[in-house]
């Protein structure tokens, strides 16, 4: 969660550092600070609440210096106050920190660090780095080190980690060596950015594309030292790595909002072109197949799959469940969808032949990158589904598939979802033509699919308005059920997921079905349900769940397929989105519901890119 920035450079770190961080609040903003460095002194400043609030203070209390460190922070241990914001000082100013994860040992290290004289003022584990980076400069300075070699600084940094149990980004500045930050990365990410006369550090790529284009992923265990000229990585051993620089396909105005007032309205506009970018290049005319550059895995060796297992969290599970749907039937392979916080610590027998997905949009989901691990451990081929280049599953995957979704910025994932959707139908047309697919049949499914972009900007042109105006007459209600089936269901539970998240409305998603299994006693004149019910084959066993919540008063808000007048009649309130085959209506249906978590979450004045107690990436377990 939390995020990081690091600068080197000719200009003043705090203008630099306070920019990364407005591109990196989506990953916390209980608190945020920063610390400079200027001729061997550090200021510190820091405040809890949003950016503005550090803004504001910086106003008054400038930091100065050409070096700094940044952080904007998603409490895990100590309330968010101006206490427990970073950074965090250690040795009465030796050093300066700010960290992403989570120390399981800093109790242990805490107690240490107190027997030896060391006063923590905060709640929180980064404290104790601090602490312990600051005692072994110390130790280095008895011993004897150079107070200007930055070898000793790097040295007593290594020390420390040695002694951490648990997961860091960490970027450290000290006013013993004023010109550079010292970076560190075990289990959340950490991005070096390569300036002219500047370099960066960022814990997402996002803080650094105003800056520059060319990155380096850290990889885990390794200690990076950036200075205005240059900079250097070494791993745990001390060993010098060759660092691979990389191009970043986003730009600035990418992670601008342009004329749209929140990140998640413009990202949901955005879906269009999101599911284009995840077609483009992969359609395969001649063979009336799909074409994938990036799954290190032969046509021998994927016809010898005889199950595929799909994990990941929150919405990317929700995708998952529609890839389910989409494999099993264009493939006729099993597939199993995974809670990857469940599937890390389960320990499920796994048969040859097997093959695990790991879906991510960060490529930093901790739970989901621990089951991806797992899986490898025990020789099960893995592959990722990311929409960030370079991220840690992305490297450590044996192979996978770019969403090419651009940033997404909104902390409620968006684009992301339907890029995911996307790969996944490509995937099930792929695998299909393998098995038992017909090139007629491959090449009508590819026909259709090639015309969701269109179908989804005449959906969001379509149901815009309409779904504001749904929002206004429902945005008090207490409680909504989202009912859906076959591969309507995962968008249900989707659909009550951002309703959830960004309007803190109770919403429950359901298997239309099921809602005589119990869930009908939830229904009342109070709770509107929301019905997800286009043409197809179970459309009258939806119809007939349907008409048992008007039996009981309940409000109904249906999707409906255009032109659909009988749905409409029964209905209180209808949102049409165009014909598609079934297994494409996720991509148009889940469109109106995003749209209404947005209308609602705004009328009901929440901050929808920033929902309280969620961060972006969930990099911490």
């Amino acid at each position: 969660m939390c995020g990081i920035v690091g600068f080197v450079g000719r200009r003043a770190a705090q203008d630099v550092l306070v920019e990364g961080l407005r591109l990196l609040e989506y990953r916390g903003y209980d608190s945020a600070g920063v610390a400079t460095v200027e001729q061997g002194t550090l200021f510190v400043r820091k405040r809890a609440g949003r950016i503005p609030d550090l803004v504001e203070l910086l106003t008054h209390e400038a930091a100065p210096g050409t070096v700094g460190i940044g952080h904007t922070r998603w409490a895990t241990h100590g309330a968010p106050t101006d206490i427990n914001a970073h950074p965090h000082v250690g040795g009465d100013g030796l050093v300066a920190v700010v960290h992403n994860g989570v120390i399981e040992n800093y109790a242990e290290l805490r107690e240490r660090l107190e027997q030896l004289g060391y006063r923590f003022a905060s709640e929180t584990d980064t404290e104790a780095i601090a602490h312990l980076i600051a005692h072994y400069l110390k130790e280095s300075a008895i011993d004897g080190a150079n107070g200007d070699d930055v070898a000793s600084f790097v040295g007593a940094v290594q020390a420390a980690l040695q002694q951490l149990k648990g997961t860091y980004g960490l970027a450290i500045v000290s006013p013993l060596f004023p010109g550079v930050v010292v970076g560190a990365r075990m289990g959340s990410p950490l991005v070096l950015g390569v300036g002219e006369q500047e370099h960066f550090l960022a814990s997402d790529p996002a803080a650094l594309v105003r800056f520059t284009d060319r990155v380096v992923y850290l990889g885990d265990g390794e200690v990076v030292v950036i200075r205005r000229d240059g900079f250097e990585i070494e791993d745990s051993q001390r060993l010098s790595i060759t660092p691979r620089v990389q191009v970043l396909d986003w730009t600035a105005e990418d992670a601008d909002k342009g004329p749209y007032p929140h990140y998640m309205l413009k990202e949901i506009f955005e879906q269009p072109g999101a599911i284009e970018n995840a077609m483009r290049g992969r359609i395969n005319e001649a063979d009336a197949t799909a074409h994938f550059g990036g799954l290190n895995m032969t046509p021998q060796q994927l016809a010898q799959v005889r199950r595929i297992i799909l994990t990941g969290c929150g919405t990317s599970w929700h995708a998952g469940l529609v890839g389910e749907y989409l494999i099993e039937e264009l493939a006729r392979i099993p597939v199993e969808v995974e809670y990857a916080s469940e599937f890390r610590y389960r320990n499920a027998p796994i048969e040859p032949g097997t093959i695990v997905f790991a879906i991510a949009q960060s490529g930093e989901t901790a739970d989901t990158l621990a089951a991806l691990r797992e899986s490898k451990r025990k020789g099960i081929p893995t592959l990722g589904i990311v929409n960030v280049v370079g991220s840690t599953i992305a490297r450590e995957a044996d192979g996978g598939i770019y969403l090419h979704a651009g940033p997404e910025i909104g902390v409620a994932s968006t684009k992301a979802f339907t890029a995911q959707i996307t790969v996944l139908t490509l995937l099930a047309i792929y695998l299909g033509r393998m098995r038992h697919l017909s090139a007629p049949a491959g090449a009508r499914l590819l026909e259709r699919l090639r015309r969701m972009p269109e179908l989804v900007q005449r959906t969001l042109d379509s149901t815009h308005d309409v779904v504001r105006q749904i929002a206004h007459k429902y945005h008090t209600a207490r409680n909504f059920l989202y009912l859906g089936r076959h591969y309507n269901f995962p968008i249900a539970l989707e659909g009550a997921l951002k309703l959830k998240e960004i309007s803190y409305i109770h919403a429950e998603g359901l298997p239309a079905a099921e809602m005589k299994h119990g869930p009908i006693a939830l229904v009342d004149e109070e709770t509107p349900s929301v019905i997800i019910n286009p043409r197809g084959w179970v459309y009258e066993k939806v119809m007939a769940n349907l008409e048992e919540i008007r039996a009981r008063k309940g409000p109904v808000i249906a999707v409906a397929n255009e032109g659909d007048d009988e749905l409409a009649r029964r209905a209180d309130d209808v949102i049409f989105v165009p014909v598609v085959d079934d297994f494409l209506q996720p991509l148009v249906t889940v469109v109106p519901l995003q749209l209404l978590a947005y209308y609602i979450a705004v009328l009901r004045g929440c901050d929808v890119d920033k929902p309280r107690n969620l961060a972006k990436s969930v990099t911490v377990e």
